[in-house]
């Protein structure tokens, strides 16, 4: 699908409740056999609204262009917050000491995305508003050189000290952690802090680039 047309059509969901959606399209698993949350049913459910397959490879959606949702919630002061980091893609460490980031599979990610922005109620997810859809795009951006040296800095270190040196706190934009359950996962993916989904989501204007 051209992201044109899936930007037109995912405006359509502003104000609804995403959750209602998820009942009404088949192979949406909201809540499992087991009584568990399926954390990814929101995204699951905007894919089957778009007709894409569900998604859990490192090439964007159709080639072109990532769809990412993003959870906000509402803070005891009223304001509107992001609810937590973005994963963006997983981290192979044999694959990022062997690329730099204008190859890597972090970049692929971020180069074209469109974001849906959804309201996290509570852990019982009986209901999700759709607040806003907005498309970003990292190249030729003023943050392109940043998020590229938070990625270089982060295969620096696996070059020289090993992917078990790597802490979540590197990066100004993005980050490497551990994926699983567990303090001893080995499993990693790259995540935009929540200063980069600012941007990613429209409540922060990106500087133009001046290379």
């Amino acid at each position: 699908m051209d992201r044109e047309d899936a930007l037109a059509r995912l405006r359509c969901l502003k104000g609804r409740d995403l959750r209602n959606l998820a009942e009404s399209l088949p192979g949406v698993t909201v809540w499992t056999d087991r009584g568990t949350l399926n954390k990814g049913w929101a995204g699951h459910a905007i894919e089957r609204y778009l007709g894409l397959p569900l998604n859990s490879s490192r090439s964007p959606n159709l080639g072109s262009w990532e769809l990412k949702i993003v959870s906000l919630k509402t803070l005891a002061t009223g304001r509107i917050a992001i609810k937590e980091t973005m994963q963006i893609t997983m981290l192979d460490p044999y694959e990022v000491a062997q690329n730099g980031f204008e190859n890597s599979h972090a970049l692929t990610k971020l180069r074209k995305i469109i974001a849906v922005s959804r309201m996290y109620e509570g852990k019982s997810e009986t209901r999700s508003v759709c607040v806003d859809v907005n498309a970003f795009e990292l190249e030729g951006s003023g943050l392109y050189h940043a998020v590229a040296a938070d990625y270089e800095l982060i295969r620096d270190v696996i070059i020289r000290e090993g992917a078990d040196a790597l802490t979540g706190r590197l990066g100004k934009y993005i980050q490497p952690r551990t994926k699983g359950p567990g303090h001893g996962s080995r499993s990693r993916a790259f995540y935009a802090r929540k200063e980069l989904v600012e941007y990613i989501i429209g409540w922060k204007t990106s500087p133009r680039s001046t290379a």
